[in-house]
């Protein structure tokens, strides 16, 4: 049976499926119209566009291929859920039944109706192993011991921050911490501390929620991380080893080489 792909915005959809290709793997992806980029109708065995809200099409399509396992790749802004995307009967009961509607809640309750109708989420890096981010620094330069102590501050912040699903990111400067990601995202989170911090150097810190698995919400870096990162004066990132995906990897890290930043990749256990 073919696997299903559920396509949101960015690389990650796209390298997932040119992945799934090269393995001979076929692939159903389904994109999400306000957010999927067009290229992935040429990679998929077969290529649906569903609207955001539309669950009950979502499964409709499923069982229709034959799709019992199902990855999610690829951000939908958190902000969408408060837009005007008119949610289908299915995807109105499930929000009704919720008490919050944070990513862990939503998420959970959508992987509950799908297996309910036989469908089970699968690892959303199954087909991108290899672009996990290893553990250690993974730039030339180290962290300078200014750098160190707020990265080690920013993953004790992230790693609290983690338990009330909120955000991934965390934005510190000098040990305090000036910035918390909610709904905007990485990028503008970052260029509000960046406002906030008036100058002094930010240090990036992105957490992968500690969570068993990786089923969905998998952070993600990648050359435009660099790009925001150069323009709000943030000189250091810390991610989660072996649950981070590095987009692009090696344009990535040349762009960091040639900003003189540093990466570091730390065991989530730690």
């Amino acid at each position: 049976m073919p696997y299903g792909l559920i396509a949101g915005n960015g690389r990650f959809p796209l390298l997932a499926l040119e992945a799934a290709r090269k393995m001979g793997m076929d692939v159903v992806v389904i994109g999400i119209k306000e957010e999927a980029p067009p290229e992935i109708e040429s990679l998929g065995a077969k290529c649906y566009w569903i609207s955001l809200g539309a669950l009950s099409k979502l499964i409709d399509i499923c069982k229709k291929e034959g799709v019992t396992q199902l990855m999610m790749c690829g951000q939908v802004k958190h902000t969408k859920i408060f837009s005007s995307i008119v949610p289908d009967w299915r995807l109105v009961k499930l929000l009704a039944a919720l008490d919050t509607k944070n990513t862990d809640a939503l998420i959970g309750g959508v992987q509950k109706v799908l297996s309910d109708e036989g469908i089970q989420l699968a690892d959303s890096t199954l087909l991108l192993k290899d672009l996990l981010a290893p553990e250690g620094i993974l730039t030339k330069r180290k962290p300078t011991s200014d750098e160190q102590r707020d990265l080690d501050y920013g993953r004790r912040i992230a790693a609290t921050l983690s338990q009330i699903d909120v955000g991934q990111s965390v934005a510190i400067a000098e040990r305090a911490c000036v910035a918390l990601e909610a709904m905007e995202g990485t990028d503008a989170m970052l260029r509000r501390a960046a406002q906030l911090a008036e100058g002094k150097p930010l240090r990036l810190v992105k957490g992968s929620r500690r969570r068993g698995h990786l089923l969905f919400d998998v952070p993600v870096v990648g050359p435009q991380t660099i790009a925001v990162m150069v323009e709000t004066g943030t000189t250091a990132l810390a991610v989660d080893a072996n649950r981070t995906l590095l987009l692009d990897r090696d344009e990535l890290l040349r762009r960091a080489e040639d900003a003189r930043l540093t990466i570091a990749a730390y065991s989530s256990t730690t």
